[in-house]
């Protein structure tokens, strides 16, 4: 049975937590949602604070928060608006590095100590004086947190490094509903999705996340080129939007690659049980939503052996160099080509999923460290 937490430090009244959140991170926000409605049916009373656009799109308040605006910024307006919503908290939880920051702030200077657990769900980037920036937003962080929540053991020894006091590792369930396993479609979801991008008749690739420089798709239409020789020809969706756009597309048309940038979609469950294979070529990843979505849909997977996708994937995954677009190509057309290989991996990663922890899991583990952090100690 679920432990269920409804004390406050005094024993009166249920325990009051603070959810800090950026809004800009899909998997962090998910995370934060199913948090917020698991601590909620344990008699946990919730208010996140994260910008309108966040609530919009993760309805925090159907999962039985108080929501309050809180900009994204740091400016003064934004910090103040935080300090009074966490005025009379017994906990504050703040996701990523930026919320965690205006957290530090907002909590700063207050008679009371008010716990301050922080997730870090990935390390931020940044190259030249930003990179100096990001450097101090870590160390005032992991310095002003009572626990650090890392994602990955990477995370969790940079934490350590960087002045954390007390840095543990946390895994986070994937949020979310699980499309049927290849084979079984009763809705037609895969035709219909294969016809509307192009793909009937051919092999469908997949890569989902912002398009910025760290996720590696310019090695990734490097890698499309060598598919161009394929018959059929591979077709390569890439679900997201970012800076590179305009570079990207150039690209492709230029070079005539077998790809197609979709921009947002709010199906990827869809897309990734439309395909034949995931491809994740990124620089640095932590607990990637890609990754544990693909073997969730058992999807055979093409990934980097990068950041903490070889923690998190295990055997159940091709892995290659970040930035080899040869072996990345050579990789894809090694699973086209062998049926058995990709279910061998639809196997593997199945059983990998199940080492994953569930979102009743992720909630019990969190609210042990709350307990941890707010319950009376005793004088001895």
């Amino acid at each position: 049975m679920t432990p269920v937490s409804s004390h406050s430090p005094h024993g009166q009244s249920p325990l009051r937590t603070v959810q800090v959140l950026g809004g800009g991170n899909v998997g962090s926000s998910a995370h934060v949602r199913s948090l917020a409605a698991g601590l909620v049916a344990r008699g946990v009373k919730v208010t996140v604070c994260a910008p309108v656009e966040a609530e919009r799109a993760y309805d925090f308040t159907g999962a039985g928060a108080d929501h309050v605006h809180v900009p994204r910024s740091s400016d003064p307006v934004a910090v103040a608006a935080l300090r009074a919503a966490c005025a009379d908290a017994d906990l504050v939880h703040a996701h990523g590095l930026h919320a965690s920051f205006r957290a530090v702030l907002a909590l700063g200077g207050r008679r009371v100590r008010t716990p301050l657990v922080v997730t870090w769900h990935d390390r931020a980037h940044a190259e030249g004086p930003r990179a100096h920036l990001l450097r101090v937003l870590e160390r005032r962080v992991m310095r002003g947190a009572t626990v650090v929540l890392g994602t990955t053991s990477d995370l969790v020894d940079r934490a350590r490094r960087t002045g954390a006091r007390d840095a543990r590792l946390a895994a986070v369930a994937l949020p979310g509903p699980r499309r049927p396993v290849p084979g079984e479609d009763p809705d037609g979801v895969r035709p219909k999705l294969q016809a509307e991008l192009g793909a009937t008749g051919r092999p469908l690739l997949v890569a989902v996340g912002s398009l910025e420089r760290h996720r590696g798709y310019h090695v990734l239409l490097d890698a499309a080129r060598a598919w161009r020789r394929l018959d059929p020809v591979p077709l390569v969706v890439v679900a997201g939007e970012g800076p590179l756009r305009a570079a990207l597309q150039r690209r492709i048309e230029d070079e005539g690659l077998p790809v197609r940038l979709v921009g947002r979609r709010d199906d990827v469950t869809d897309l990734l049980a439309a395909a034949d294979l995931a491809l994740l070529p990124s620089r640095r990843e932590a607990r990637s939503v890609l990754a544990q979505a693909a073997l969730h849909a058992r999807v055979p997977l093409v990934a980097t052996d990068a950041g903490g996708i070889p923690e998190l994937v295990g055997d159940a995954a091709e892995l290659v160099p970040y930035g080899d677009a040869e072996a990345l190509a050579a990789a894809v057309v090694r699973l086209l080509g062998d049926p058995r290989r990709r279910q061998e991996l639809r196997e593997r990663g199945t059983r990998q999923a199940a080492t994953w922890p569930t979102e009743d899991e992720t909630v019990a583990q969190v609210l042990s460290v709350y307990d941890e952090l707010t319950q009376p100690r005793p004088f001895v």
